[in-house]
């Protein structure tokens, strides 16, 4: 499974990136506005320096003609671009055009089977089902991932990766990846939850403190 981290925060990108274990970031206007930074192509053409991965950058408009052209536009800031649009018969229209001239598209906003197999047939690079926000109105947000995964398995000539998205715990990264799922979008605070077990914490001390004992160091140089 990869990792992408879902935020616009710069800091918190440069940190995990140095662990290696992130495959992308993903981004969304709602993160921007967030992290505060007032140049939004400036920053996506930064995080996109940062990474090697895709970034997903998100279109604002919700009409098919400027959303292609804004599309367009940030699909040339670097090539690791994913342009980010909504699953709306205008947003799978952009889809089918950028995905056409081999630009990634992320097609966000799943909320059903159906909507992801549109995604699929409209060339997505990826599809954002937003499970946190499925089990915030009382359904099962892991229903929806075992779902699509079992559809697109189905289809070998569906390309479309399934990237969960609104990640609220661990345990949303353990079930995706239980059901094959190809990537989790995780905001930098799931991602650091992942490293935490208490048994992991006690080992690590009773070695420390086991080696205070003997007295010895290992040279450093």
């Amino acid at each position: 499974m990869k990792f992408f981290v879902d935020t616009a925060d710069l800091k918190d990108i440069k940190d995990l990136a140095e662990t290696g274990l992130l495959d992308g970031v993903t981004t969304n206007p709602s993160l921007v506005a967030k992290s505060g930074h007032t140049n939004f192509i400036e920053l996506v053409r930064e995080i996109a320096s940062i990474v090697p991965g895709p970034v997903s950058a998100e279109v604002a408009a919700l009409d098919y003609e400027t959303m292609l052209a804004e599309g367009k536009y940030l699909a040339k800031i670097a090539k690791n671009i994913a342009v980010k649009v909504p699953l709306t018969p205008a947003g799978l229209k952009v889809c089918k055009q950028l995905s056409g001239q081999g630009t990634m598209v992320n097609v966000t906003l799943c909320f059903s089977a159906a909507q992801a197999i549109l995604a699929a047939k409209a060339g997505a690079t990826f599809v954002s089902p937003f499970v946190g926000r499925l089990d915030d109105v009382g359904q099962r947000g892991m229903q929806l991932i075992e779902d699509i995964c079992t559809i697109y398995n189905h289809y070998p000539n569906f390309k479309t990766e399934v990237l969960v998205a609104s990640v609220r715990n661990p345990m949303h990264v353990v079930t995706a990846a239980k059901l094959g799922a190809h990537v989790a979008t995780i905001p930098p605070n799931v991602i650091r939850q992942l490293f935490n077990h208490p048994l992991t914490d006690k080992g690590v001390t009773q070695f420390v403190a086991d080696w205070a004992k003997t007295g010895q160091k290992i040279p450093t140089a």
